[in-house]
């Protein structure tokens, strides 16, 4: 194993490790705030069961190898595009605070866009190594409006945040494959004037944009997470008040443990921890682009990119909303934050991105020998 994959690897673990500290910190400080009758310890367990069975799902992928995972990358978006129709069914789907982004079988319940968010970028991946020498409109306007169901049902749901980090991620692709800029600056231009047009004439947009840009607007609506999560983050100093210390994790802040646990994170280590954070997943995205740069193989040039490129753009979206930067979007902390789906899909691709670094390698020394 190379250091630079070593040291990958390693930024991670750390996250992880930092995530599961503030995963139990959170989850058992709300046990102990509401009177609930359960473990202090459970979100902590809960949390290290899903890294087990990841762990588990992410051999198998390597089993597997990431040629063939690309070649079955049609059957699995079809089988993600399915459930994401599941998440709309009685009895099936779950809706939770207004959203319908879960379904459940058999007392299991899991996200199916946190798989699809990396799955419409690696069938994007397999499509145009296919017909890159022969790409033409039509063929490329197929695939974007193949990719463009999934990410409608995940419109509906609604989970717009999840539909930013896809729509730009294939940009990201579209640059890296370099199809040609007319093909989809244009259009997309257009999607986007037409939206903001649409947007202007809902009666609920403005109202989003002054809780945005001011929270205190609306402290006993929208704007109450924000606003206490600048509390938290700004309450922490330089140095923070100390592991356990957070008052913001005792129910003032809602999703202390998911989409806002940055921000008590940031009250209890301070400026300092947060900004090891921030550069321990720098490094994951600089490890991450240099490996791509060093894979001899195509296919894994794009792989490492585009995975590294979703994992740290969804760790600058969640630190952009904390820090109040960002509106509200409900993207998770990768590795970080509570959660077995993400938790899965994000193992799964560090896995992919092993099995590029490894694979890619071997065949080209194969090739050198012949």
């Amino acid at each position: 194993m190379n250091r630079y994959l070593l040291a990958f690897l390693v930024a991670v673990f750390l996250i992880f490790s930092m995530g599961l500290l503030m995963v139990f910190n959170t989850t058992s400080a709300e046990v102990v705030d509401r009177g609930l009758a359960q473990s202090t310890h459970l979100g902590l367990y809960k949390q290290i069961i899903y890294a087990f069975f990841a762990l588990g799902f992410a051999v198998i992928l390597w089993k597997f190898g990431y040629e063939k995972i690309l070649e079955a990358s049609p059957f699995l978006l079809a089988v993600g595009t399915v459930f994401l129709i599941l998440v709309f069914i009685p009895g099936i789907g779950q809706n939770i605070n207004g959203a319908y982004r879960w379904v459940k079988f058999f007392g299991i319940s899991f996200q199916p866009s946190e798989f699809v968010k990396y799955l419409i970028p690696l069938y994007y991946i397999h499509v145009i190594i296919a017909k890159q020498r022969s790409l033409k409109l039509k063929t490329f306007f197929g695939l974007v409006g193949r990719t463009a169901v999934p990410i409608g049902l995940i419109l509906i749901e609604p989970d717009n945040g999840t539909a930013v980090i896809i729509i730009s991620a294939l940009v990201v692709l579209f640059i890296l494959t370099r199809i040609r800029w007319i093909y989809w600056a244009a259009p997309l231009l257009v999607l986007v004037l037409c939206g903001g047009v649409a947007a202007s004439q809902m009666k609920h947009v403005p109202d989003r944009i002054r809780v945005y840009l001011n929270p205190e607007s609306d402290l006993l609506g929208k704007g109450h997470q924000p606003y206490q999560a600048k509390i938290a983050a700004g309450s922490g100093g330089l140095l923070g008040k100390g592991l356990g210390e957070s008052l913001q994790k005792l129910d003032y802040l809602p999703e202390a443990r998911s989409d806002y646990i940055a921000a008590i994170y940031a009250e209890e280590f301070g400026f300092l921890g947060i900004l090891a954070l921030i550069i321990l997943y720098m490094t994951i995205g600089y490890l991450g682009f240099y490996m791509a740069n060093s894979c001899k193989d195509l296919r894994g040039f794009y792989i490492i990119s585009i995975v590294t490129f979703l994992i740290c753009f969804q760790a600058f979206l969640n630190l952009g909303v904390v820090s109040g930067l960002l509106p509200s979007k409900g993207t998770n902390l990768p590795f970080f934050s509570q959660g077995g789906s993400s938790l899965f899909a994000n193992f799964m691709v560090i896995c992919l991105i092993l099995n590029v670094t490894y694979r890619s390698g071997k065949t080209y020394d194969r090739l050198k020998e012949k």
